[in-house]
């Protein structure tokens, strides 16, 4: 089998699956004072401070979530109803506008729709793109200058279905300097590129993108930032997030972010295979489209298309060949549908109707681009075959 749909989920690491087989054994819950509850704890508190190391924030930032949708509303629904609590620190000042760009995930996108139906007074505007897929600074600057209320921001540090890096920094520079606060759904992202958590007030993390359990999610939020917790109970997280933590979801992501912390040569291994894979692509299809090709990427993503070969043919052929891949986004109840990123950047229908995404992990090998290239040849001679006859 050849897998190439690490943004999807990236198989766990050996490191991870130690340390969850580790967590398991402890038999500790973490809010215990006794031995077993110590233990627990130190583990929970060692993947805190990993996580932190790897976005540069402080272990205290850090919230352990059950991942990173849970997360998105966690930034979203928090920030807005913690700002109804001004009190003259960073918190105050009632959040009135949300700018989403037209890229996010759709854990921005509806849990943003969804913010603005419950409180009539926020007013959400989705930012447009340029072809690349690169947030539309100007219109930005233009959104953060027009209306009355504090603004948030929420962007991407990079695009899950095509790879594309956002400009961060500049980002960070204009929404701060017009008082607005910045979310960052870092979450495609993690451990390909470096990452400064203090260019920004909330970001999101998740586990199993980073090769950690599914079902581990962090949220990082700055001091002094508004946030109204969404779960409560027993008081765990400092009150922010109720509910005994997931100690070896937390475990393996600790883990996980440690050996990310140290990546650069698997970054350039994993940009070789994925350079490769474009290139031996279109020299075999010249007429291949690579979505996003003229701006930064990361390392791990190509998101294409073969003009004639759609998406729902693709993966078939793909999957009876060993090569598992995607469409794109992967949180919609496996459904093959256009993407609203790929929409988003002007991109035809009927091309986008035959968008792919190949992403490359930890595990990925040359033998894995070779066999996906040998299958998407032998489709597109079928598709040109049959267009002939």
């Amino acid at each position: 089998m050849h897998y190439l749909d690490h943004n999807a989920t990236s198989p766990l690491r050996p490191e991870s699956l130690s340390a969850v087989t580790h967590a398991l054994t402890i038999g500790g819950n973490p809010s215990s004072i006794h031995g077993a509850g110590r233990a627990a704890r130190a583990v929970m508190e060692e993947a805190r401070e990993r996580i932190a190391a790897l976005v540069g924030a402080k272990p205290a930032q850090v919230i352990f979530t059950s991942g990173a949708t849970e997360s998105c509303h966690l930034a979203l629904f928090g920030a807005a109803e913690g700002s109804l609590e001004g009190d003259g620190t960073k918190a105050a000042g009632r959040i009135t506008r949300i700018f989403v760009s037209a890229v996010e995930h759709k854990a921005v996108l509806a849990n943003a729709v969804r913010l603005a139906e419950r409180f009539p007074w926020v007013h959400v505007t989705v930012l447009p793109v340029t072809a690349d897929g690169v947030i539309d600074l100007e219109a930005l600057r233009v959104a953060l200058r027009e209306g009355k209320g504090r603004a948030l921001v929420a962007v991407m540090a990079a695009n899950n279905e095509i790879g594309v890096i956002q400009p961060i920094a500049e980002v960070s520079r204009m929404v701060h300097e017009a008082g607005g606060l910045l979310m960052i759904d870092a979450v495609p992202a993690a451990g390909k590129i470096d990452l400064d958590f203090p260019l920004c007030d909330y970001m999101v993390l998740s586990g199993h993108k980073m090769a950690a359990p599914i079902g581990s999610g962090v949220f990082i939020v700055a001091d002094g930032a508004p946030l109204a917790p969404q779960l409560v109970g027993g008081g765990h997280q400092r009150g922010l997030r109720a509910g005994s933590e997931n100690l070896s979801g937390i475990a393996g992501f600790g883990a996980a972010a440690h050996v990310l912390s140290n990546a650069d040569g698997e970054r350039a291994r994993i940009a070789h295979l994925r350079d490769h894979f474009e290139t031996a692509l279109k020299a075999a299809i010249p007429e291949t489209v690579i979505f996003g090709e003229g701006a930064p990427r990361l390392c791990s993503t190509s998101g294409f298309a073969v003009p004639g070969l759609t998406s729902e043919t693709a993966l078939i052929g793909l999957d009876l060949d060993g090569v598992m891949m995607s469409s794109g986004s992967t949180c919609s109840s496996g459904k093959v549908a256009v993407s609203h990123v790929l929409a988003a950047m002007g991109v035809e229908q009927s091309l986008a109707a035959c968008a792919l995404r190949a992403s490359f992990g930890w595990s990925s090998t040359m033998d894995d681009v070779h066999a996906a290239i040998h299958s998407l040849v032998k489709l597109h001679e079928r598709v040109r075959a049959r267009e002939a006859a």
